[in-house]
């Protein structure tokens, strides 16, 4: 099969980071014997700056297709809305002059722009088209940004939904607001996938007997990294480790300077591949600090941690929380609260061995990326033109 997948935001290994989602999805549909191209933006939406690939790096299995975007700085913003609008059209135009048409279109959604052109080019060569969803949107930004404002994005998201042969998504949640557009074609659930490969590290826990914290994410609005601060202030037993950047760092790093946390809490930027495993092997535990207003399901730190085999604390709630309790990988807290927090630490702290041991039973038979794929790519090329 002639596979394209089309994603504008994932990071690159070829820029020195590990390999997400996109990539590896066209690694396993090449490995598997498909003619794959993935179309990607020479902007990197992670470090807000044109993209830096690094000379040297092996080849993938798959044709690599970098398409022009303008640059934003805020990831809520018009300039980003219209950004996506017009890396939408180039990659449009750049799809338009390609000399083979594609049999399957894979598009990401977001961003909602590009899907729609990923569809509608679909339906003109008579190629299946696949709308993976690994965010929701509008219902992400339902929080931050006015109701009446997200009607048009709404209107498009349904247009996009329902113009869909197939369907995959990253959550079971996402699954459901799908269905709640209308759609009633083929869908199915596929996990952010991870390498389960790679050794596992075991650098052991920070010394001083003080419960070793780890985020790995971005520094913004979705993201209650207060509350964490705040919770470590209150007790001294605890330490709180973030990677990653973002527009609210300089602001989570007064707070913690001010709370007199700072000791305790260190930010350690954004990290490449080697560093980011480096930097979770040397904790005990993973934070996610969402809210279910969020309308994530399962965040892709989730599996990160689970494959560090680290014990996992929790304000999701919902599907991230259930798959913890199944496999006895981590606590729960109330979101906004930091000591409902700093008390369930206590609890993963008693219990921190057998959640470790579940969290890594849990990467094993949730998160691995060579069955995840595998399976995605025998769904989507097995699936009927709806």
């Amino acid at each position: 099969m002639r596979v394209w997948v089309v994603n504008p935001f994932d990071n690159l290994p070829c820029e020195g980071y590990r390999p997400l989602r996109y990539w590896t999805m066209c690694e396993t549909f090449a490995r598997l014997g498909d003619d794959v191209t993935y179309w990607t933006c020479d902007f990197s939406h992670i470090a807000k700056r044109k993209r830096i690939f690094l000379s040297g790096f092996p080849a993938p299995p798959f044709r690599l297709a970098v398409v022009e975007s303008p640059e934003y700085s805020r990831n809520v913003s018009l300039k980003r809305a219209l950004a996506h609008v017009a890396w939408a059209r180039n990659w449009r135009k750049a799809a338009e002059a390609e000399k083979d048409a594609p049999d399957i279109v894979v598009a990401s959604s977001p961003p909602l722009s590009a899907a729609r052109q990923a569809g509608a080019f679909a339906r003109r060569c008579g190629a299946k088209f696949v709308l993976d969803v690994q965010d929701v949107w509008p219902e992400t930004f339902e929080r931050v940004v006015p109701g009446f404002l997200l009607f048009p994005l709404r209107q498009l998201a349904k247009s996009n939904y329902r113009s869909a042969d197939a369907v995959t998504a990253v959550s079971d949640r996402f699954l459901e607001v799908v269905r709640s557009y209308g759609f009633k074609g083929p869908a199915k659930r596929f996990y952010h996938g991870i390498d389960m490969s790679a050794p596992l590290r075991r650098d052991g826990a920070a010394g001083g007997g003080r419960l070793k914290i780890a985020y790995a994410g971005s520094l913004g609005v979705t993201y209650d990294l207060v509350t964490a601060i705040e919770a470590v202030a209150m007790d001294p037993g605890l330490e709180l480790a973030i990677a990653g950047e973002g527009e609210r760092r300089a602001e989570l790093e007064r707070l913690a300077s001010s709370m007199r946390a700072d000791g305790r809490v260190s930010f350690r930027g954004y990290l490449g591949d080697a560093e980011l495993g480096r930097f979770l092997a040397s904790a005990d535990a993973g934070l996610v600090p969402m809210s279910p207003e969020s309308c994530v399901g399962i965040p892709y730190k989730l599996a990160d941690y689970a494959r560090a085999g680290l014990a996992v604390a929790s304000s999701l709630g919902g599907e991230c929380d259930a798959l913890l309790a199944r496999y006895g990988a981590g606590v729960h807290y109330r979101p906004g609260d930091p000591a409902s927090l700093a008390m369930s630490l206590s609890a993963l702290r008693a219990n921190l061995s057998a959640m470790r041991r579940g969290a890594r039973e849990m990467a094993e038979k949730e998160f691995d990326a060579s069955a995840i794929y595998a399976a995605m790519r025998t769904f989507i090329s097995q699936t009927p033109r709806f």
